[in-house]
């Protein structure tokens, strides 16, 4: 399989923006295969991040998760204010603690403007956004996360499999 929708810039996306290998991963906040993904994907991007462009899309399982759809928005919100990045991570590196109240709490403590984010977390615009990455993730092939597609193509194996790739 490969991935439908190219790649552009309302995508989230972390390294070197230039860079001719391009990571998407359709990912679920509340998910813990993504959760065991992170740490290593973290690793990937810090040894290689000047080789390498991480793209994140949100898939969330909403039947099996039902923290994955509030903290996929409270991500979005956090990205009006360029903070999507810190959300996205404090997301996954306290994902057993995720609740509405917890995602309150991650958005005050990376120095969110609260009232604004109350009000961002309100917008269809987001829930939109969330809506596009998992059509576009269904279209791509995706059935289950995190799924990985490496310079369009899908990627079968898990992330620590992808990390290998790179110090073969």
């Amino acid at each position: 399989m490969s991935l439908k929708i190219p790649v552009s810039i309302t995508d989230h996306a972390q390294g070197n923006l230039d860079a001719d290998l391009v990571i998407v991963e359709y990912g679920d906040y509340q998910c813990p295969y993504c959760g065991a993904a992170y740490p290593v994907l973290k690793k990937l991007l810090k040894k290689f991040s000047g080789e390498v462009k991480f793209v994140f899309r949100n898939f969330p399982l909403s039947e099996m998760h039902e923290y994955a759809l509030p903290a996929a928005i409270a991500a979005e919100a956090a990205s009006l204010q360029d903070k999507f990045w810190e959300m996205h991570d404090a997301i996954y590196e306290n994902q057993r603690k995720l609740d509405d109240q917890y995602l309150f709490k991650i958005a005050e403590k990376i120095g969110l403007d609260m009232e604004k984010f109350k009000s961002d977390i309100q917008k269809e615009e987001l829930v939109n956004k969330i809506d596009a990455d998992f059509q576009g993730g269904v279209i791509s092939g995706v059935n289950g996360t995190p799924s990985f597609y490496v310079n369009g193509k899908k990627f079968k194996a898990g992330a620590a499999d992808l990390f290998n790739l790179f110090i073969r």
